[in-house]
C-alpha cells in the first residue's frame, strides 16, 4: 500500500481511491490507484503485483520442450497460441519443416482458442457494465470449444497440445464433426450477442466516445491486437507475418477508426466471424500425414538469436530466444500484448467518470499474468 502516497501533487478537491480487484484473480496483482475530483478521473496509476513472475528466468534452466508449457500460464485464455509461438521459434531455429497436417490443425485450434477467449471477454464485458446474462451466454458457447479441446488435447484450459516438431497427439476422430457442429451453432449466436448487447442503447451510450485512443497514440504506446485495430492501426500479425496455415486462407482484418470503447468491442465481435471463416476454409481439408515430425530427445538450438511473433486473442506475442548452443536457452524474453495495452490506460481514462473506467478496462481485455512482465 506504500504506493498510495507516491503522487502528492494534487489539489484540495482531489483525493485518492483504490479500485480493484474487480475479480478474484486480480487480487494482489492489479490495483488501480485513482486520483479523482468528484467522479472525474484525474490520473490512473496501475499497480502491478506478482503472479507468475520469473517465467523467463525459469526458461533458462529448462529444456526447449519444457518451456513451451510455461507459456500457457502467461495467458491461459490463449494457451494454444502461446505454445505455438515457442514451437515455431524452436522449429525455425532448427530449420525444421512440419507437415501440412500439423500446420492446418494448429491454425484451426488457434482460431478456436481465439473464439473461446473472445467469448469469455464478451461475457465479462457485459457483466462489468451490469448485464449478467452475457456471462452465461458467453460461457455456454465457450464450453463447446472446451469440450472439443478436452477430447483432443486432454485438457480444457492449459492444453500443452503443441510441441516442438508438431502436436502431442493427433486429433480425435470426432474433432472435425464437433468443430463443424460448433461453427453452425455459433453462427446463430453472434447475432444473439448483437441483439443482447451490441445494439443495446444503454450499452452504446456507455461505450461510444469513451476512452478514445488515436491511431498515432496506439502506435506510440506500442499497443497491438484489437486495441490497436480499433484505432485504425493495421497490425494483425496473421496478415503481415502469416504462420502455420494462415497463408492459405482469406480473411479480413477487423478495423475501426473511432478508437473508443465501442470500437474495441466491435473489432472483437467482427473477429469472431473472421475466425469462423478461417476454420470453415480448413476443416474439410485437413491433409493426411504425420502429426509430429522426428526431433532429437534433447533439442539444442544453433548458437544465435531467434524471434517469432504470433497474434494471440489480445495482440502480438513475441518470443525472443538467445541460444549458446546448449540444451537450455541462454536468455528468453516474451513480448506480451497485455502489458503494452495496459500502458494506455491513464492516457485514455483521464477526464472520464469512474464508471467509464470499468468499461474501458473491459475492452483492454487484460489477462493478469500477461501483464506480469
Amino acid at each position: 500500500m506504500e504506493t498510495a502516497v507516491v503522487n502528492t501533487d494534487f489539489k484540495s478537491q482531489e483525493y485518492f481511491i483504490n479500485m480493484g480487484p474487480q475479480h478474484p484473480a486480480t487480487h494482489g496483482v492489479l490495483r488501480l490507484l485513482l486520483t479523482i475530483d468528484g467522479e472525474i478521473i484525474k490520473k490512473v496509476d496501475p499497480d502491478l503485483g506478482y503472479i507468475h513472475r520469473s517465467i523467463e528466468k525459469m526458461c533458462e534452466r529448462d529444456s526447449y520442450q519444457q518451456i513451451v508449457h510455461l507459456t500457457d500460464r502467461m495467458d491461459y485464455l490463449s494457451a494454444n497460441i502461446n505454445n505455438e509461438a515457442v514451437c515455431l521459434a524452436v522449429e525455425n531455429a532448427l530449420e525444421l519443416e512440419v507437415t501440412d497436417r500439423i500446420k492446418v490443425i494448429r491454425t484451426i485450434v488457434g482460431e478456436l482458442t481465439r473464439i473461446s477467449s473472445h467469448c469469455l471477454w464478451w461475457g465479462v464485458m457485459g457483466m462489468d457494465v451490469g448485464a449478467l446474462t452475457t456471462y452465461f451466454y458467453g460461457f455456454r458457447d465457450r464450453e463447446m470449444i472446451n469440450d472439443i479441446f478436452e477430447e483432443t488435447c486432454g485438457a480444457r484450459l492449459t492444453m500443452n497440445y503443441n510441441v516442438p516438431g508438431g502436436l502431442m497427439f493427433d486429433i480425435h476422430p470426432n474433432f472435425v464433426k464437433r468443430v463443424k457442429e460448433f461453427v453452425a451453432h455459433f453462427k446463430t449466436k453472434i447475432p444473439e450477442y448483437d441483439r443482447l448487447l451490441s445494439n443495446n442503447i444503454i450499452f452504446q451510450k456507455r461505450t461510444k466516445g469513451v476512452g478514445v485512443l488515436t491511431k498515432e497514440d496506439a502506435i506510440s504506446f506500442g499497443v497491438s491486437g484489437p486495441v490497436g485495430r480499433a484505432s485504425g492501426y493495421s497490425c494483425d500479425v496473421r496478415k503481415y507475418h502469416p504462420y502455420s496455415a494462415l497463408d492459405r486462407v482469406t480473411f479480413n482484418e477487423a478495423l475501426r477508426i473511432e478508437g473508443d470503447t465501442y470500437a474495441r468491442y466491435q473489432v472483437r465481435i467482427q473477429e469472431l466471424w473472421e475466425s469462423l471463416s478461417i476454420i470453415e476454409q480448413l476443416i474439410d481439408n485437413i491433409p493426411e500425414g504425420d502429426y509430429r515430425v522426428p526431433t532429437n530427445a534433447v533439442i539444442k538450438l544453433p548458437k544465435g538469436e531467434y524471434y517469432q511473433k504470433v497474434e494471440t486473442a489480445r495482440g502480438e506475442l513475441g518470443v525472443y530466444i538467445i541460444s549458446t548452443g546448449t540444451k537450455n536457452p541462454y536468455r528468453v524474453k516474451f513480448r506480451s500484448p497485455g502489458f503494452s495495452n495496459l500502458s494506455v490506460l491513464n492516457h485514455i481514462a483521464v477526464g472520464s467518470k469512474i464508471a467509464d473506467l470499468v468499461a474501458i478496462m473491459a475492452t483492454l481485455d487484460l489477462v493478469i499474468p500477461d501483464i506480469d512482465r
